[in-house]
């Protein structure tokens, strides 16, 4: 039988598990934990972090934000990771060159993350960089869209050659607007064959080899009046015409982007409701309480999948493999630029 696990995934305090989140944990209703930079000192603690989480619950799924370049939340005992857009420069002079080095650079995030007791990180980014954007920059892998198709779908490659998950976000594309919804609501006026046209491609791509997508906190107006991750025009149109069978995760429902749907526990009914399989309620204890109560009983199949399932590498020994040293010797070379 597919073992199921409860919808929120939340965040820690420390560096070490405290004693009223081990009581958090064990609630049926949380199925999964995000880790921050506060909860990060170098890979051996993180390594020893996850492992004090699976004494808890064994099953929960545990992710970060690893993309590279300036959201890299673990820097120190793995390798320091350059920003994707600058490995989308490359393309430009070496097309292939490039392909092979985002496969590389999957490859290695997913084994370092493995290596630390992790299940996966929220990446590759799939937006398209339209030059607005200032949250998202140079997380993108550039500003065509087939490009960043390729690039991101040669990432997805060397991820699941480590035997990880690929998470494209943020659906169906944040790098139009000008405001970032960490702080406010950002609106997209665009039109949907617009969108189409450019943001969608990498989404359209490559969402059959996605094992999960985050939709953004953006409204996009000529679509919906919901933000994409409360919206079942969105999310069904992403299950219905692109076929994604993976698991869709909220984007953080502390965010300003998300308060427009209300309390925490109206804002996890409503992404819930659109479509949404695994809630991130971040940053803030008190509205993670209030939605782990409001989800009591609830739970998804599809986060389930995601669990790494393979033996994991040995932290102390990825630098016995000659792959592993060409491609951090690499990247750290490039993140140094």
């Amino acid at each position: 039988m597919t073992q199921t696990l409860g919808p929120v995934m939340l965040d820690l305090e420390g560096t070490q598990l405290r004693d009223e989140e081990r009581a958090l944990l064990a609630r049926p209703a949380v199925g999964g934990v995000i880790l921050f930079g506060r909860n990060v000192e170098d890979a051996a603690q993180v390594r020893e972090l996850c492992r004090s989480i699976r004494q808890v619950r064994p099953e929960l799924l545990l992710a970060i934000d690893q993309e590279g370049g300036r959201v890299q939340r673990l820097r120190e005992g793995v390798t320091r990771l350059p920003a994707m857009g600058r490995l989308g420069r490359e393309h430009k002079a070496a097309p292939e060159v490039a392909r092979r080095l985002c496969q590389d650079a999957g490859w290695l995030l997913g084994m370092e993350m493995a290596a630390c007791g992790l299940d996966l990180s929220f990446a590759p980014v799939l937006d398209v960089d339209d030059g607005q954007s200032t949250v998202i920059g140079d997380r993108s892998f550039g500003a065509d869209p087939e490009v960043v198709t390729r690039l991101a779908g040669a990432f997805v490659e060397g991820l699941h050659e480590a035997g990880m998950a690929a998470v494209g976000k943020h659906f169906p594309g944040h790098g139009g607007v000008v405001a970032d919804s960490h702080h406010e609501l950002p609106v997209d006026e665009r039109s949907f064959e617009a969108l189409r046209e450019r943001d969608l491609v990498p989404f359209a791509g490559l969402s059959a080899r996605l094992g999960g997508v985050m939709p953004a906190h953006v409204v996009y107006s000529a679509f919906d009046h919901r933000p994409a991750g409360f919206s079942p025009a969105w999310l069904g149109m992403l299950r219905e015409s692109l076929g994604f069978k993976g698991t869709i995760f909220s984007d953080d429902l502390s965010m300003a982007g998300a308060t427009c749907a209300g309390a925490p526990a109206e804002r996890a009914r409503q992404a819930l409701e659109a479509g949404c399989d695994m809630l991130l309620v971040c940053n803030d204890r008190a509205a993670a309480l209030e939605v782990v109560e409001a989800c009591e009983g609830r739970t998804t199949k599809r986060a389930a999948k995601l669990r790494y399932g393979r033996a994991r590498p040995d932290l102390d020994a990825l630098g016995a493999l000659s792959r592993w040293r060409r491609v951090h010797a690499h990247l750290e070379a490039m993140a140094a630029d």
